[in-house]
């Protein structure tokens, strides 16, 4: 499985009952860009950001998902090794320099929101913008 579809799977497994999400198909016909990187659950309905400040709100560590890819991962049990990350970094299509992790991570965070709102996530405006 990908990262992506890790850290996907992560969130919809962690989804409260009340937020549930509708069985949908899949998309027949892959894209070549950030929703190639086809999760392996639908996150339709599902508040991506509740589901991380309830995790967040639940750890013993000051984590902010909101900011930090490495926080994020943390908060849904991922390795978030730089390793790890750099994988993460080529699934999505990264084309800087893998060796300036502080770019890396900042560009990781926003095609992260942005790959979890495309795959019908709900996420603040200003987190995915």
């Amino acid at each position: 499985m990908s990262i992506f579809g890790d850290i996907v799977g992560k969130i919809f497994h962690k989804a409260k009952p009340a937020d549930p999400a509708p069985v949908a198909a899949p998309d027949p016909a892959p894209q070549a860009s950030v929703e190639a990187a086809a999760a392996p659950a639908p996150l339709s309905d599902i508040d991506v950001a509740a589901v991380m400040d309830q995790l967040a709100s639940e750890s013993s560590q000051q984590l902010n998902w909101r900011v930090s890819i490495v926080d994020m991962m943390k908060l849904l049990d991922v390795d978030s090794s730089l390793d790890h990350r750099k994988q993460l970094a080529t699934e999505l299509k990264y084309s800087g320099d893998m060796n300036d992790s502080a770019s890396m991570n900042i560009w990781l965070h926003k095609q992260l929101m942005q790959a979890l709102a495309a795959n019908g996530g709900k996420l603040p405006a200003d987190l995915i913008g």
